[in-house]
């Protein structure tokens, strides 16, 4: 059964769609698949001006996910890779304000949930990097290439698509985390217990083209530039 949330704002009502895709099973789910999902429960809001019984507007969609305050920018949805998504552990807490649901709470004396040695590796990584120290004391704009490029496991030798994939696959595996532990937790090999709650304080800095200065963009430029045509 579907919830509509009418008096919901439109980046809520996206939420809720989001939400609607993966109880149904679609999780990461496309673009594409949320716009039609949106357009469904609320065709007054996402559908075309004059046809919004027939066609969604996809526009409508899209530059709620993408741009400085669209849903992923917010920490509600996560990019899993080309036009797909996933919703965050944030996301969720919304939609169960917006539901008017009750986070269940932690069974004491669950057992710590299992992580690969991959996402050991990647968590140790990151709880560690420059980059989210300063984040925690309040020093994001001092944020540099460097640390950008030490949280994402980057270097400026790495081609365009090459660097694209490992951003995305760094928040795929963040997001996997998350669901893994939902309210437990995790034991890392170096003795540390995190939480779900911790996973989600990840936050991690921006894309490294954006502290790039001008030397790191003019390496990079003359990497695309020496790659090979297809």
């Amino acid at each position: 059964m579907v919830n509509i949330v009418v008096d919901a704002t439109l980046p809520e009502k996206i939420l809720l769609a989001a939400h609607h895709l993966e109880e149904a099973g679609q999780s990461p789910f496309s673009a594409e698949a949320l716009i039609v999902s949106a357009w469904q429960q609320y065709p007054q809001t996402f559908g075309l001006k004059g046809y919004a019984e027939l066609y969604p507007d996809s526009n409508k969609v899209l530059s709620s996910i993408m741009g400085e305050k669209g849903l992923a920018r917010r920490g509600w949805l996560v990019k899993m890779g080309q036009k797909l998504y996933a919703l965050t552990r944030e996301g969720r807490t919304v939609i169960r304000r917006l539901l008017h649901e009750e986070e269940k709470p932690q069974e004491s004396g669950s057992r710590a949930v299992s992580v690969t040695r991959e996402q050991d590796k990647l968590l140790q990584t990151l709880f560690q990097s420059s980059a989210l120290l300063k984040y925690q004391e309040g020093r994001k704009q001092e944020w540099t290439f460097a640390d950008a490029c030490r949280y994402w496991g980057i270097t400026d030798n790495m081609a365009g698509d090459v660097l694209d994939a490992r951003l995305d696959h760094v928040r795929a595996n963040l997001a996997d985390i998350e669901r893994q532990i939902g309210t437990s937790s995790a034991v890392l090999s170096d003795g540390r217990s995190v939480s779900g709650d911790e996973i989600s304080t990840l936050r991690p800095p921006p894309h490294p083209a954006a502290l790039a200065g001008r030397t790191e963009l003019t390496a990079w430029s003359s990497k695309r530039n020496r790659e090979p045509a297809t």
